[in-house]
């Protein structure tokens, strides 16, 4: 007879942990929850308190019947679903029910990550289940229940069947919308910028003009600039004032949930759903051989909004710095700073161990296990140390009261950069730029002055990283919700990817703009930021769920009653493409799918023929010389270049071809694409043109 039962939420999970624990325990898998609301209708009693119908979910029966045979053969059940927050206790509180496990008891039991060590000291510390987690849950299940299930079937009468409504992902859907009006309503301003060549020897360095008479001057139209160079009288400047500064440059805090998500985005081009499966691998564990301790853990758990870092772990970097890179470069008192509502009981996104580096695991994971393990793994050992030390350096040049500046720095102590340096959206080079040794009272002169009209630019369309960022600045959602929002939102056929950049979609503007009219407050940003800071309440027993629930529901209901009334159908008619379907020759109509418009003919559904819009770059085919080149994309959505006359033309390129061929071995001369420039150069010989800005 078994002991202990544990449960917790995977297979991988189980098999490890049971190996862990020895041979009292007998380690089962839920498969994630085994109880929610019906499908088939809302589950929700709103006359009654607002109380949840549970039902077991369809193809849980026989998970749940053998853990119920397994409880019945053991002393105690321990309850080891993820510490995810709400959703881990919800599991757990399930799972209870199901098993008439009593809920006093000290059944719960929570690991931060799957080691060995983790694993057994939790067992050493179990407690009963969080009521206020599980009520926090529910609310949120049940909010989301009442919103979806009411407002979506609308929609379907309205619009088309297929749509739906929610909390978050409205929310999200409307910040895309308002983006986008924004870029179109935005009316570009005039703004000129002069810059400066100046020489002292045989050294140059730049400078931009600042200001007039120590007062800085914004020039807004070329009279303004042509005033200016009027002004000044011959090519002397007098080196007025130079400041000389130290400053530190202190590294980014270990990854939350949310972090993790914009930066694998920006450095890996990792979608936020990708970078959370992978993720959830190296939580899991991977076999690191026998020698090692077989399947591990190699991150802690990757759903958490807390910043904080365990001493183990901290000591372990310092050991790692220390030996690797010297006393030096290792961190003094290092502190989390936690957003407003983090769970603090929870750990930042961390290495297990942070003696394992990546190149000691790399003939065991996979190519994204390994990109990803080493982001997490760099990012946290630069959080534990030094700050870098930067030597600035700006002098004020001036003539006739005329102002330039340069500034320059350089890196005098690399201390956290040697390991990692976060990106942001907008990537600059990493580049040292040190000015000539000036001393204030000397003259150097202007080798040239040049004047540059600009014009002001639109905000720019949310990146998958920057709406996630913006997303949890507002107070959206919460961590585990923003990826599966938005991978919602792109199925429905409510935005659309251009360029890694979000677009609405006609459908996407009709779906809120109705919403908004009937259900404003669904897609106010601030109210839903206010619910989400009522639902901590309730998590933090605060405050009570059907309190919540209620003072939504009074209004919703009413607003809902004169929806049903009064909302129009809307008809949306295919956009006519001009050209008519091969297969049965009815018309070809635009659609719009998951990853934008596409062909299809308008003899659906007897006709199933879809096509992909093919974008013609300009340029004849190399190979057959009659086809024209054009732009398409791989099942990954990689784009690539191929000729319009495939299959009988087979030919194809990763980079955009120009047109034009090498004046080196009369090759094909194609553009490449860094993330800042471009720049042409042969697909066969090293013959290379300037970049492009």
């Amino acid at each position: 007879m078994e002991q202990y039962l544990v449960i917790v939420e995977s297979p991988a999970k189980a098999k490890t942990i049971e190996k862990y624990l020895g041979k009292k325990y007998k380690v089962k898998a839920s498969m994630g929850h085994v109880r929610d609301l019906p499908k088939s209708q809302m589950g929700v009693d709103v006359k009654n308190d607002y109380d949840p119908k549970y039902i077991t979910i369809r193809g849980k029966g026989p998970v749940l019947k053998e853990l119920k045979t397994a409880a019945k053969k053991v002393d105690k059940v321990f309850l080891a679903a993820d510490p995810d927050r709400e959703g881990g206790e919800a599991i757990a509180w399930h799972l209870a029910h199901s098993l008439n496990i009593d809920l006093d008891s000290e059944c719960r039991v929570v690991f931060n990550e799957i080691t060995k060590e983790a694993v057994k000291d939790s067992f050493k510390h179990p407690r009963t289940i969080n009521m206020d987690l599980v009520d926090a849950q529910q609310a949120r299940r049940i909010l989301d229940r009442l919103v979806g299930y009411n407002i979506s079937p609308l929609l379907w009468q309205k619009v088309k069947k297929g749509l739906s409504a929610g909390r978050v992902q409205s929310v999200a859907v409307k910040m895309i919308i308002d983006r986008e009006n924004e870029i179109k309503e935005f009316k570009p301003e005039e703004y000129w910028s002069i810059d400066s060549v100046f020489h002292k020897g045989k050294q140059t360095f730049d400078a931009a003009f600042y200001g007039v008479d120590g007062k800085k001057k914004a020039l807004r139209s070329k009279e303004d600039v042509d005033q200016i160079l009027a002004t000044l009288k011959g090519n002397d400047f007098l080196v007025e004032k130079v400041n000389k500064k130290e400053r530190n440059r202190n590294p980014s805090l270990a990854f939350t949930t949310s972090s993790l998500q914009q930066e694998a985005a920006r450095k890996l081009n990792f979608r936020a759903r990708k970078t959370m499966m992978v993720a959830q691998q190296l939580y899991e564990g991977i076999d690191l051989g026998r020698k090692e301790g077989g399947v591990t853990g190699l991150i802690t758990y990757m759903r958490t909004d807390s910043t904080r870092i365990s001493e183990t772990a901290k000591n372990q970097a310092k050991e790692y710095v220390e030996n690797k890179y010297g006393k030096e470069f290792t961190g003094i008192n290092k502190k989390s700073k936690n957003s407003e509502g983090a769970q603090d009981a929870h750990e930042a996104i961390r290495p297990t161990n942070a003696l394992r580096d990546p190149q000691s695991v790399k003939s065991i994971l996979s190519r994204d296990q390994l990109k990803l393990y080493k982001l997490i793994w760099e990012r946290f050992i630069a959080s534990q140390m030094a700050s870098a030390v930067m030597d600035t350096m700006t002098v004020h040049l001036t003539n006739q009261g005329i102002e330039f500046r340069a500034t320059g720095s350089k890196i005098k102590f690399k201390g956290f950069m040697t390991v990692y340096i976060e990106s942001t959206d907008d990537q600059q080079k990493q580049t040292d730029k040190w000015l000539p040794d000036l001393n204030e009272g000397e003259i150097v002169k202007t080798e040239k002055i040049t004047p540059n009209q600009h014009f002001t630019q639109p905000p720019p369309r949310y990146t998958e990283a920057r709406l996630v960022k913006t997303m949890e600045e507002k107070g959206i959602g919460r961590p585990s919700t923003y990826a599966p929002t938005l991978d919602t939102i792109q199925r429905r056929g409510y935005i659309a990817l251009d360029n890694k950049r979000f677009v609405p979609t006609e459908l996407g503007e009709i779906v809120i703009q109705l919403i908004n009219e009937f259900f404003p407050e669904i897609i106010d940003v601030a109210f839903t930021a206010k619910m989400e800071e009522d639902l901590d309440a309730v998590e933090e027993g605060h405050t009570q769920w059907i309190k919540i629930i209620d003072q939504f529901y009074q209004g919703f209901d009413k607003r809902l009653e004169k929806a049903e009334k009064e909302m129009e159908k809307v008809e949306i008619r295919d956009e006519p493409a001009g050209i008519d379907c091969e297969k049965c020759g009815h018309e070809m109509v635009y659609k719009m799918g998951r990853y934008g418009k596409f062909l299809a003919c308008s003899n659906f559904p007897e006709c199933r023929n879809t096509k992909p819009i093919l974008k013609e770059i300009g340029v004849k085919c190399p190979e057959c010389k009659d086809g024209n080149i054009v732009e398409r994309k791989t099942k990954k959505r990689r784009t690539f270049y191929g000729c319009d006359n495939y299959p009988k033309c087979e030919f194809i390129s990763w980079d955009k071809p120009v047109g034009r061929d090498c004046p080196k071995c009369n090759k094909m001369l194609v553009e490449k694409k860094s993330k800042k420039n471009t720049q042409v150069q042969c697909s066969s010989c090293d013959y290379k043109e300037e970049e492009q800005g």
